[in-house]
């Protein structure tokens, strides 16, 4: 069904050739072949019943396994109501339409990945066959014929169900190498973009540190450390950063202050407004504290808040230091801010 041809167009061909063996079975009914009529309907009836619910163009490709079970009892019905009816003695013509009618239908069958309904059908088809009128009715009324049906149609299927997994393997393997390429470009993108930030940040001081072969003041060697501070903040900030949070993480530093950021993905998902809002309100916030340790961290997604600020400062002061009293309290909150996702 999976063959590039369009359902219906193979349904219809299937449902033509499926109500060619009625159009035989009438004709035989016209010519007197058969000793009673009856039957023959019955059998009629049931072929039609069973080929129209196999052809019906929707649901799945694979065939329920109840509609292959009436299947083969369609199959195994039809040559016991026929051949009742016919002599096998005589050369019957067009009475023995259900031969290629079984065929037919066990083909469908086994089309519809039921095969080994089909094999059971056919296999039935050619021991009633050979018990009725003989080893030579086979080849005289077409049950060969009706075998190698089913035969091919199960090869076919076969190939064809192999050829849609290998291709969904394929289609799998190739959206992987596509992901995979997709993420090897990405990870390019943003070490070069990293690497550009660190030589933009860091060339000033690396000049200087060549000019004096390595003999730097102490505010330079200090300089030295901010500058690492930032280029770390480059790597763990990520989203965090922008020109203005750059600008004051660099000043808190300077003046003292330990800043730590850490950007753990929940801000990716933010517009370009939602962001730069929320980045302004960060360098605000670390332009306004006085915390001597400044911690800022991206928040999940499915939070209200983007980022949350925290500012410490030392609990003990230079009195109590003085006095020799315990510094080793914790540190009190100097600083406490949610920036929120969205605004209000």
């Amino acid at each position: 069904m999976n063959i590039g041809v369009p359902r219906y167009l193979i349904v219809g061909m299937a449902g033509l050739f499926s109500g060619y063996h009625l159009v035989l079975a009438t004709y035989s009914l016209l010519r007197n072949i058969p000793f009673n009529d009856g039957p023959i309907f019955v059998a009629m009836a049931l072929y039609a019943i069973a080929s129209i619910m196999s052809l019906v163009p929707w649901g799945p490709t694979r065939m329920p396994i109840w509609m292959a079970g009436f299947n083969l009892a369609v199959a195994i019905a039809l040559p016991l109501l026929v051949t009742h009816e016919l002599n096998p003695a005589k050369n019957n013509g067009y009475g023995t339409w259900y031969v290629a009618a079984v065929g037919t239908l066990m083909t469908i069958t086994s089309t519809r990945r039921r095969h080994t309904f089909a094999w059971i059908g056919v296999i039935f088809l050619a021991v009633q066959s050979v018990l009725w009128a003989g080893p030579g009715s086979l080849a005289g009324i077409g049950v060969i014929g009706s075998v190698v049906w089913v035969a091919v149609s199960h090869i076919l299927s076969s190939g064809m169900a192999k050829a849609t997994r290998d291709a969904q393997r394929f289609a799998l393997a190739e959206r992987e190498a596509t992901d995979w390429q997709a993420a090897q470009e990405a990870h390019v993108f943003e070490r070069q973009f990293r690497l550009g930030q660190t030589s933009s940040m860091a060339l000033e001081m690396l000049r200087v540190i060549e000019a004096s072969n390595g003999n730097l003041t102490d505010e330079q060697r200090v300089e030295c450390l901010h500058l690492e501070g930032a280029i770390r903040d480059e790597i763990r900030g990520r989203k965090l950063l922008n020109d203005a949070v750059r600008s004051q993480v660099m000043q808190a530093r300077r003046r003292g202050a330990t800043v730590t950021l850490l950007d753990e993905g929940g801000i990716d998902d933010l517009s370009d407004e939602d962001l730069d809002r929320v980045l302004n309100r960060l360098a605000a916030a670390l332009d306004s504290t006085d915390a001597d340790k400044i911690i800022a961290r991206t928040v999940p997604e499915g939070s209200d808040v983007a980022v949350t600020v925290v500012g410490l400062r030392s609990a003990a002061d230079e009195d109590a230091v003085a006095l020799g009293q315990d510094s080793s309290e914790e540190d009190e909150v100097s600083l406490w801010l949610e920036i929120p996702r969205t605004v209000a």
